[in-house]
């Protein structure tokens, strides 16, 4: 139950050594009010000219912080007061105070102040210490302030810096990825001019070079599709999702072959989601991808279609290296790619999971993952079935 004081009781405690006359004077001068929960009594930033003693009731003080912000300082209750530096300086409030339930007030203004000034010095200096306690508290919670301040700009820094190493890297990257298939592509085209090859050796050789530019190809419409995926995406319609996997299998069958890994797809007859079919082929194609990249020689992949109430999910599993818990919060950041696990070198932009992310966003499912470090990953996407 809320406590209820008096205004003898209370005024004391802002004027303390107050004799009993002065006492009077300010009773006199003040006034009793009442108001409802959720009034604000003093406003951040405002120049107000009132002092508040709280006979009844709750209040809260909060303080805005980077314009957004709202941050609890203390809260009071019958028997504290607050707004006392508006009586002798016309500054703006440092804080809001709002009260957080039915609340009684006994409010002295500056007019009321000043009248009893002239007739109990003793309050002016009751008032004078008060002020310069308040003050004290005041500079603290400024220096408070300005620590927070210092910290949020320091993390911002480190977050532009690491965006700045994150693109110094893509650009070192990219230069990479596309000089290794254009110079290959560069050469074989010389010696094609010279017009020495023939029979097998040139078959192997237009090989060759056909797809070394396909991989230029798959690298710059994969750019392309990063940068304007934000900015278009086709109307959905229904697509039928193990199409899409189907593919995908067939895209990837050589290099599965290659290294010697079994993919296996489990489930198949669900029912179509909603969605735009060549976004979607991009994004099971980065997972089927990463799978292929991060699996050992003779390894295995699972690609698994469920459904799940108004949802139709798919599973990419690999029995691979996995993910390092310490690098798991940002691969799905752009750019970002595992470029060694041991003596395993890794190739790629770092752009496969972030299209992913960005595609599942954008037909509203979800993407999650399950890894074990050494023993391999799941990513599942989630979409919703076709109305």
């Amino acid at each position: 139950m809320t406590t209820i004081r008096t205004p003898a009781r209370i005024i004391p405690r802002a004027f303390p050594g107050i004799k009993p006359d002065e006492l009077q004077e300010i009773i006199v001068n003040s006034q009793i009010k009442t108001y409802p929960a959720e009034t604000v009594l003093c406003r951040e930033d405002a120049v107000e000219s009132t002092f508040y003693m709280i006979l009844e009731g709750d209040f809260e003080v909060t303080k805005t912080i980077n314009k957004t912000d709202k941050r609890l300082l203390k809260t009071l209750t019958a028997g504290d007061f607050f707004g006392e530096m508006a009586l002798i300086h016309n500054a703006p409030r440092a804080a809001s105070v709002t009260s957080l339930s039915n609340v009684i007030v006994l409010e002295l203004n500056k007019d009321g102040f000043n009248r009893v000034l002239k007739h109990s010095p003793s309050v002016a200096l009751a008032m004078v210490g008060e002020i310069s306690s308040r003050l004290r508290q005041n500079d603290q919670l400024a220096i408070e302030d300005l620590r927070l301040r210092a910290s949020e700009l320091a993390g911002a820094y480190q977050k532009l810096a690491e965006q700045d190493l994150a693109r110094r890297e893509f650009l070192t990257n990219i230069a990479h990825e596309l000089r290794t298939p254009l110079t290959i592509a560069s050469g074989y085209l010389h010696t094609l001019k010279k017009g020495i090859l023939s029979g097998d050796q040139l078959n192997s050789t237009v090989e060759t070079v056909s797809r070394n530019v396909d991989q230029i190809v798959n690298l710059t419409n994969d750019l392309l599709f990063l940068q304007e995926m934000d900015l278009v995406l086709a109307e959905f319609q229904p697509v039928d999702i193990s199409e899409i996997v189907d593919v995908v299998a067939r895209k990837y069958h050589p290099k599965v072959k290659e290294r010697g890994i079994v993919l296996k797809i489990k489930g198949g007859n669900v029912s179509p989601v909603q969605g735009d079919m060549a976004s979607l082929e991009r994004a099971v194609t980065a997972l089927v991808d990463n799978a292929i990249k991060f699996s050992p020689p003779r390894g295995a992949i699972e690609i698994r279609l469920t459904e799940q109430g108004e949802h139709v999910n798919l599973s990419v599993t690999d029995n691979g290296i996995g993910i390092d818990p310490q690098i798991r919060p940002r691969i799905f950041d752009r750019f970002f790619h595992l470029e060694k696990s041991g003596d395993e070198l890794y190739s790629g932009l770092g752009i496969g999971l972030s299209i992913t992310r960005q595609v599942i966003k954008q037909h509203r499912g979800s993407l999650e993952v399950e890894s074990e470090h050494g023993k391999g990953s799941t990513f599942t996407i989630s979409l919703l079935k076709w109305k």
